[in-house]
């Protein structure tokens, strides 16, 4: 039999430098989830801010970031993606500057919560414009998600070595304002050679839904972390997870029953879907609550200033960068479920070496779980993002899209909060919450590796 020839995976036009546009909307993103990290500890101690508070801080963008998802997308479809682009990248400067020109903790966490809402209009419409240039062809859309994933990979994993050195040369302030000069460079890049993007249909947002959903995260995360600081019988606290569990039942309701849910439902027909959704939850979960509890780990308990505790970071750079860029070869090879499966394990396996971290630990003893980590969520995210585009109809791939990284920033959200608590107090408090943190992260992939596994058993259709 003659060998059928692939297309090159670049060959759709103008995929490449949409692509390069497009990403840096998601690296911004990214970089704004873990460049803060480093700087709470100087934050903390400028605002007289307790753990609770800078929990806020990071929780503030990562909220409004997974509430504002589940319409972001829709809204890209609505008015075009490139439009919605543009707007969040307007957005996510100007909240920027409101960040670095706080004057204390209340103010930062409100501009934060802006800038997570600018972030929700970033993420989906990029990821729609990835998928109309790649014009259904998988392979070029394969190779596009595994570059549009590395750079936002590459960004969360060197926001702690770029903050710490910002940090120790400018201050704390300057890991926000740096995003001015990139948003604007990225809205050049999307005026220059982003074509508009017709939109499919004028559907109504779902807005019962979307405020369901907002009031649900809000009440459950803020619970987990007020829960820390007040304590579990607080009646502020037991009141958040009461409404917390009603809004999270009422949004299901409402869902179930909108003729234009915020969370189109029928995207779970397909498991692979839903499995790539486990994973997403776990993956952020596990790591941005690791990260959270190892960035007041390193500097708190360890003793690293400022800008050696960012770049303790930095083996997690390159093997996002190697690993990112491998998965679709890897995914092409054993298929997208046994790659996330592959991946995640890695990255337990990392998780549980981190948990044997002490403060006297040296360096060199960290760096391996600082290696497995990335490697493995390097796999298997790419191959998670190009399973869900492959299994919806790509005229709702902004909403397909949108329930996913509103899925994946939640659970980030949730892992700060839960991590989080786990390390309020000092030095040694922290140190226990980091090993407790790091069984954790472990546990949650090794059944987010179960799952994605028994997905490869199940037929694939598409759902649009």
């Amino acid at each position: 039999m003659t060998p059928v020839r692939v297309a090159s995976p670049a060959r759709p036009a103008g995929l490449p430098l949409i692509l390069v546009a497009a990403s840096f909307g998601f690296t911004i993103v990214q970089l704004d989830v873990t460049i803060v990290n480093v700087a709470l500890d100087a934050i903390g101690r400028e605002f007289g801010a307790p753990t609770a508070s800078l929990q806020w801080v990071v929780d503030a963008y990562t909220l409004l970031l997974a509430a504002l998802l589940l319409s972001a997308g829709a809204l890209g479809d609505r008015f075009g993606p490139r439009r919605a682009f543009l707007t969040g990248l307007l957005l996510f400067a100007v909240s920027s500057a409101a960040c670095g020109l706080a004057r204390d903790a209340l103010q930062l966490v409100l501009a934060r919560a802006i800038q997570g809402a600018a972030a929700a209009l970033l993420v989906p419409p990029s990821l729609a414009l990835i998928a109309h240039a790649a014009a259904g062809d998988d392979r070029a859309r394969a190779w596009a998600v595994g570059w549009w994933t590395a750079a936002g990979g590459v960004s969360i994993a060197a926001g702690p070595v770029i903050g710490g050195l910002l940090i120790g040369a400018l201050g704390w302030r300057w890991v926000f304002l740096v995003n001015l000069p990139l948003c604007l460079l990225g809205a050049a890049l999307t005026l220059a050679f982003v074509p508009e993007v017709p939109p499919r249909e004028k559907r109504p947002l779902d807005l019962p839904g979307q405020a369901l959903g907002f009031v649900a995260l809000a009440c459950l995360v803020g619970a987990v972390i007020e829960g820390g600081h007040r304590g579990w019988g607080d009646l502020l606290v037991a009141s958040a997870l009461v409404a917390g569990m009603a809004a999270a039942a009422a949004f299901l309701w409402v869902e179930i029953r909108s003729p234009h849910p915020a969370v189109p439902l029928a995207v779970f027909r397909s498991r692979m879907v839903w499995s790539a959704v486990v994973i997403g939850v776990g993956v952020n979960f596990t790591y941005y609550g690791v990260i959270f509890v190892l960035g007041l780990f390193l500097q708190r308990s360890a003793g690293y200033d400022v800008v050696q505790a960012g770049l303790a970071f930095l083996p997690l750079t390159a093997t996002f960068i190697v690993s990112n860029l491998l998965s679709g070869r890897v995914a092409h090879r054993f298929g997208p479920a046994r790659t996330m499966a592959g991946g995640v394990l890695v990255a337990a396996i990392g998780y549980a070496l981190t948990s044997r971290l002490s403060p006297s630990t040296p360096y060199g003893l960290m760096i391996p779980g600082f290696l497995l980590i990335p490697a493995g969520m390097g796999t298997a995210v790419p191959a998670m993002t190009s399973a869900l585009l492959a299994n919806v109809d790509r005229h709702v791939s902004g909403a397909a899209s949108g329930v996913l990284n509103a899925c994946r920033q939640a659970a980030g959200a949730a892992g700060v909060a839960v991590m989080g608590a786990l390390a309020t107090g000092g030095p040694d408090r922290i140190a226990a919450g980091l090993r407790t943190s790091g069984l954790i992260a472990a546990t949650v992939l090794l059944g987010a590796a179960w799952v994605a596994w028994r997905s490869d058993r199940a037929p694939r259709p598409t759902v649009g």
